[in-house]
Protein backbone atom coordinates (compact mmCIF):
# COMPACT_ATOMS: atom_id res chain seq x y z
CA UNK A 1 0.00 0.00 0.00
CA UNK A 2 1.42 3.40 -0.74
CA UNK A 3 -1.71 5.42 0.03
CA UNK A 4 -2.08 7.34 3.48
CA UNK A 5 -5.44 6.27 5.00
CA UNK A 6 -8.05 8.73 5.98
CA UNK A 7 -9.33 7.41 8.91
CA UNK A 8 -12.99 8.07 9.47
CA UNK A 9 -12.74 7.65 13.71
CA UNK A 10 -10.21 10.07 13.98
CA UNK A 11 -11.48 12.56 12.00
CA UNK A 12 -14.84 11.99 13.69
CA UNK A 13 -13.16 12.47 17.06
CA UNK A 14 -11.70 15.51 16.48
CA UNK A 15 -15.41 16.61 15.68
CA UNK A 16 -16.77 14.66 18.50
CA UNK A 17 -14.32 16.76 20.80
CA UNK A 18 -14.59 20.24 19.50
CA UNK A 19 -18.59 19.94 19.77
CA UNK A 20 -18.14 18.74 23.60
CA UNK A 21 -15.89 21.66 24.02
CA UNK A 22 -18.40 24.25 22.67
CA UNK A 23 -21.70 22.82 24.11
CA UNK A 24 -19.66 22.87 27.58
CA UNK A 25 -19.02 26.72 27.21
CA UNK A 26 -22.64 27.20 25.60
CA UNK A 27 -23.70 25.97 29.20
CA UNK A 28 -21.49 27.56 31.17
CA UNK A 29 -22.30 31.07 29.60
CA UNK A 30 -26.23 30.82 28.75
CA UNK A 31 -27.79 27.52 31.00
CA UNK A 32 -28.85 26.32 27.43
CA UNK A 33 -28.24 23.28 24.97
CA UNK A 34 -28.39 21.67 21.76
CA UNK A 35 -31.66 19.98 21.44
CA UNK A 36 -33.19 17.10 18.80
CA UNK A 37 -35.93 15.63 18.43
CA UNK A 38 -36.30 11.94 16.39
CA UNK A 39 -39.69 10.82 15.52
CA UNK A 40 -40.58 7.23 14.03
CA UNK A 41 -43.63 6.38 12.82
CA UNK A 42 -44.11 2.18 12.51
CA UNK A 43 -41.35 -0.26 14.21
CA UNK A 44 -39.14 -0.48 11.54
CA UNK A 45 -36.00 -2.07 13.50
CA UNK A 46 -32.95 -0.56 11.53
CA UNK A 47 -35.03 2.96 12.32
CA UNK A 48 -35.39 2.30 15.68
CA UNK A 49 -31.54 1.37 16.03
CA UNK A 50 -30.55 4.41 14.40
CA UNK A 51 -32.80 6.46 17.18
CA UNK A 52 -31.07 5.05 19.68
CA UNK A 53 -28.15 5.35 18.36
CA UNK A 54 -28.09 9.46 17.94
CA UNK A 55 -30.19 9.46 20.89
CA UNK A 56 -26.96 7.81 22.88
CA UNK A 57 -24.44 10.33 20.33
CA UNK A 58 -26.45 13.23 21.51
CA UNK A 59 -26.28 12.45 25.36
CA UNK A 60 -22.39 11.60 24.81
CA UNK A 61 -22.08 15.33 23.53
CA UNK A 62 -23.97 17.07 25.72
CA UNK A 63 -26.93 17.40 23.86
CA UNK A 64 -30.73 16.49 25.08
CA UNK A 65 -33.01 14.52 23.16
CA UNK A 66 -36.29 13.58 22.67
CA UNK A 67 -37.93 10.48 20.71
CA UNK A 68 -41.32 9.80 19.57
CA UNK A 69 -42.60 6.87 18.73
CA UNK A 70 -45.91 6.34 16.64
CA UNK A 71 -47.90 3.90 14.92
CA UNK A 72 -48.12 2.80 11.15
CA UNK A 73 -51.53 4.22 11.41
CA UNK A 74 -51.08 7.76 12.11
CA UNK A 75 -52.58 9.87 9.06
CA UNK A 76 -50.65 12.48 7.78
CA UNK A 77 -52.10 15.03 8.83
CA UNK A 78 -51.12 14.13 12.51
CA UNK A 79 -47.96 13.62 11.82
CA UNK A 80 -47.23 17.47 10.03
CA UNK A 81 -48.98 18.63 13.37
CA UNK A 82 -46.49 16.42 15.63
CA UNK A 83 -43.41 18.27 13.36
CA UNK A 84 -45.28 21.47 13.84
CA UNK A 85 -45.03 21.19 17.44
CA UNK A 86 -41.87 20.84 17.53
CA UNK A 87 -40.79 23.75 15.00
CA UNK A 88 -42.53 26.18 17.36
CA UNK A 89 -40.29 25.02 20.29
CA UNK A 90 -37.34 26.96 20.61
CA UNK A 91 -35.89 23.89 22.42
CA UNK A 92 -35.31 21.73 19.76
CA UNK A 93 -32.88 22.50 17.50
CA UNK A 94 -32.94 19.87 15.10
CA UNK A 95 -35.95 17.19 14.00
CA UNK A 96 -35.26 13.77 12.26
CA UNK A 97 -37.74 12.03 10.27
CA UNK A 98 -36.42 8.53 10.43
CA UNK A 99 -36.67 7.47 7.03
CA UNK A 100 -38.07 5.42 5.03
CA UNK A 101 -41.87 5.92 6.10
CA UNK A 102 -45.06 3.48 5.94
CA UNK A 103 -45.74 3.57 1.81
CA UNK A 104 -48.96 5.28 2.29
CA UNK A 105 -46.74 8.77 3.95
CA UNK A 106 -46.09 11.18 1.63
CA UNK A 107 -41.77 11.45 2.58
CA UNK A 108 -41.63 14.45 0.64
CA UNK A 109 -44.52 16.49 2.26
CA UNK A 110 -42.88 15.28 5.81
CA UNK A 111 -39.69 16.44 5.08
CA UNK A 112 -41.06 19.98 3.80
CA UNK A 113 -43.25 20.57 6.97
CA UNK A 114 -39.77 20.48 9.27
CA UNK A 115 -38.42 24.32 9.40
CA UNK A 116 -35.35 24.37 6.76
CA UNK A 117 -33.21 25.61 9.94
CA UNK A 118 -34.26 22.44 12.02
CA UNK A 119 -33.73 20.06 8.99
CA UNK A 120 -30.58 19.19 9.98
CA UNK A 121 -29.80 16.27 7.34
CA UNK A 122 -30.06 18.98 4.65
CA UNK A 123 -32.49 17.43 2.52
CA UNK A 124 -35.27 20.11 2.41
CA UNK A 125 -35.54 21.88 -0.98
CA UNK A 126 -34.61 25.26 0.86
CA UNK A 127 -31.95 23.40 1.95
CA UNK A 128 -30.79 22.20 -1.01
CA UNK A 129 -31.65 24.87 -2.77
CA UNK A 130 -29.19 27.65 -0.94
CA UNK A 131 -26.34 24.86 -0.95
CA UNK A 132 -26.59 25.62 -4.64
CA UNK A 133 -26.74 28.51 -4.34
CA UNK A 134 -23.44 28.94 -2.11
CA UNK A 135 -25.06 30.80 0.60
CA UNK A 136 -23.92 30.15 4.01
CA UNK A 137 -27.01 29.92 6.15
CA UNK A 138 -27.49 25.94 5.21
CA UNK A 139 -27.41 22.74 6.22
CA UNK A 140 -24.94 20.49 4.29
CA UNK A 141 -26.35 16.91 3.83
CA UNK A 142 -24.56 15.00 6.29
CA UNK A 143 -22.49 12.63 3.94
CA UNK A 144 -21.09 14.96 1.82
CA UNK A 145 -20.15 17.07 4.61
CA UNK A 146 -18.55 14.14 6.07
CA UNK A 147 -16.41 13.67 2.95
CA UNK A 148 -15.41 17.58 3.11
CA UNK A 149 -14.68 17.14 6.78
CA UNK A 150 -12.02 14.13 5.47
CA UNK A 151 -11.00 16.28 2.46
CA UNK A 152 -10.16 19.35 5.35
CA UNK A 153 -8.35 16.75 7.86
CA UNK A 154 -5.64 16.17 5.20
CA UNK A 155 -5.33 20.16 4.36
CA UNK A 156 -6.26 19.24 0.91
CA UNK A 157 -6.67 22.27 -1.38
CA UNK A 158 -9.34 21.79 -3.95
CA UNK A 159 -8.99 25.08 -5.70
CA UNK A 160 -8.55 24.44 -9.66
CA UNK A 161 -8.35 20.63 -9.09
CA UNK A 162 -10.44 18.43 -11.41
CA UNK A 163 -13.19 16.65 -8.83
CA UNK A 164 -14.58 13.40 -10.30
CA UNK A 165 -17.93 12.45 -7.96
CA UNK A 166 -19.51 9.37 -9.23
CA UNK A 167 -23.24 8.89 -8.44
CA UNK A 168 -25.88 11.30 -9.20
CA UNK A 169 -28.34 10.88 -6.21
CA UNK A 170 -30.15 13.94 -4.08
CA UNK A 171 -28.56 12.80 -0.76
CA UNK A 172 -24.84 12.52 -2.16
CA UNK A 173 -23.67 12.70 -5.42
CA UNK A 174 -25.84 16.03 -6.31
CA UNK A 175 -24.79 17.91 -3.27
CA UNK A 176 -21.27 16.41 -3.42
CA UNK A 177 -20.79 18.24 -6.89
CA UNK A 178 -21.87 21.80 -5.46
CA UNK A 179 -19.61 21.80 -2.63
CA UNK A 180 -16.97 21.16 -4.60
CA UNK A 181 -17.89 23.50 -6.85
CA UNK A 182 -18.32 26.10 -3.85
CA UNK A 183 -14.52 24.80 -2.95
CA UNK A 184 -13.40 26.20 -6.45
CA UNK A 185 -12.75 22.94 -7.99
CA UNK A 186 -13.87 21.66 -11.31
CA UNK A 187 -16.30 19.32 -11.53
CA UNK A 188 -17.81 16.40 -13.69
CA UNK A 189 -20.33 14.13 -12.34
CA UNK A 190 -20.97 10.42 -13.85
CA UNK A 191 -23.56 7.98 -13.02
CA UNK A 192 -24.57 4.74 -14.46
CA UNK A 193 -25.04 5.93 -18.04
CA UNK A 194 -21.17 7.72 -18.28
CA UNK A 195 -19.90 6.69 -21.31
CA UNK A 196 -15.86 5.60 -20.89
CA UNK A 197 -16.40 5.70 -17.01
CA UNK A 198 -12.80 4.12 -16.07
CA UNK A 199 -11.30 7.00 -18.40
CA UNK A 200 -13.30 9.76 -16.80
CA UNK A 201 -12.44 8.72 -13.51
CA UNK A 202 -8.41 8.61 -14.46
CA UNK A 203 -8.80 12.34 -14.73
CA UNK A 204 -9.67 12.85 -11.20
CA UNK A 205 -7.63 14.36 -8.95
CA UNK A 206 -9.98 13.56 -6.30
CA UNK A 207 -12.17 11.00 -6.77
CA UNK A 208 -15.53 10.73 -4.95
CA UNK A 209 -17.54 7.35 -5.33
CA UNK A 210 -20.98 7.09 -4.14
CA UNK A 211 -22.37 4.44 -6.70
CA UNK A 212 -23.97 1.88 -4.74
CA UNK A 213 -22.18 -1.07 -6.61
CA UNK A 214 -19.17 -3.12 -4.80
CA UNK A 215 -15.10 -2.50 -5.39
CA UNK A 216 -16.41 -0.42 -9.04
CA UNK A 217 -13.68 1.34 -9.06
CA UNK A 218 -10.29 -0.38 -10.16
CA UNK A 219 -6.99 0.83 -9.74
CA UNK A 220 -6.45 1.37 -13.49
CA UNK A 221 -9.04 3.58 -12.82
CA UNK A 222 -7.38 5.83 -10.45
CA UNK A 223 -4.65 8.42 -11.52
CA UNK A 224 -1.68 8.11 -9.29
CA UNK A 225 -1.43 10.02 -5.95
CA UNK A 226 -4.79 10.71 -6.19
CA UNK A 227 -7.28 11.38 -3.23
CA UNK A 228 -10.28 8.88 -3.19
CA UNK A 229 -12.89 9.14 -1.23
CA UNK A 230 -15.11 5.84 -1.37
CA UNK A 231 -18.71 6.18 0.73
CA UNK A 232 -19.83 2.95 -0.81
CA UNK A 233 -21.57 0.56 1.80
CA UNK A 234 -22.19 -2.70 0.12
CA UNK A 235 -22.80 -5.64 2.26
CA UNK A 236 -21.36 -8.84 0.09
CA UNK A 237 -21.54 -11.84 2.83
CA UNK A 238 -20.44 -11.15 6.18
CA UNK A 239 -18.11 -8.40 4.27
CA UNK A 240 -18.66 -4.88 4.08
CA UNK A 241 -17.19 -3.60 1.03
CA UNK A 242 -16.85 0.13 -0.66
CA UNK A 243 -17.27 1.16 -4.14
CA UNK A 244 -13.56 1.06 -4.78
CA UNK A 245 -11.28 -2.01 -4.35
CA UNK A 246 -9.69 -0.80 -1.71
CA UNK A 247 -6.55 -3.16 -1.55
CA UNK A 248 -5.40 -2.22 -5.24
CA UNK A 249 -6.76 0.98 -5.70
CA UNK A 250 -4.60 1.73 -2.72
CA UNK A 251 -1.70 1.08 -4.24
CA UNK A 252 -1.82 3.67 -6.21
CA UNK A 253 -3.59 6.56 -4.84
CA UNK A 254 -2.14 9.07 -2.66
CA UNK A 255 -4.91 9.28 -0.18
CA UNK A 256 -7.70 6.69 0.69
CA UNK A 257 -10.60 5.77 2.83
CA UNK A 258 -11.14 2.54 4.30
CA UNK A 259 -14.26 1.03 2.88
CA UNK A 260 -17.20 2.36 5.79
CA UNK A 261 -15.56 4.88 7.53
CA UNK A 262 -17.38 7.75 5.85
CA UNK A 263 -20.97 6.42 6.43
CA UNK A 264 -20.02 5.79 9.66
CA UNK A 265 -19.15 9.39 10.15
CA UNK A 266 -22.87 10.57 9.07
CA UNK A 267 -24.06 10.82 13.07
CA UNK A 268 -21.47 13.17 14.00
CA UNK A 269 -22.49 15.36 10.76
CA UNK A 270 -26.21 15.57 12.13
CA UNK A 271 -25.08 16.16 15.55
CA UNK A 272 -22.59 19.20 13.97
CA UNK A 273 -25.46 20.42 11.67
CA UNK A 274 -27.80 20.34 15.28
CA UNK A 275 -25.28 22.70 16.90
CA UNK A 276 -25.22 25.27 13.99
CA UNK A 277 -29.14 25.26 14.14
CA UNK A 278 -28.73 26.28 18.05
CA UNK A 279 -26.98 28.90 17.11
CA UNK A 280 -28.67 29.85 14.41
CA UNK A 281 -31.63 29.90 16.12
CA UNK A 282 -30.23 31.45 19.73
CA UNK A 283 -28.22 34.14 17.44
CA UNK A 284 -25.28 33.51 19.45
CA UNK A 285 -21.80 33.83 19.26
CA UNK A 286 -20.09 31.97 22.57
CA UNK A 287 -16.45 32.45 23.67
CA UNK A 288 -13.95 29.76 22.84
Amino acid sequence: MTAELIRGPVVEKAIKDEIIKEVHKIREQTGKRPGLSIILVGDNPVSRASALDKEKMAEELGFFSVVKSFPATINQEELIAVIHRFNSNNNIHAIRVQLPLPDYLDEHRVIEAVQPHKEVDGLHPANMGNLILGEEETHIPIAPLACLKMLTSINYDLKGKHAVVVGRSNIMGKPMSAILLQQDATVTTCHSRTANLPEVCYMADVLVVAIGRPQLVKKEWVKPGAVVIDVGINRVGDRVLGDVDFLKVSQVAGFITPPGEVGAMTDTMFMLNTLQSFKSIHHATFVQ
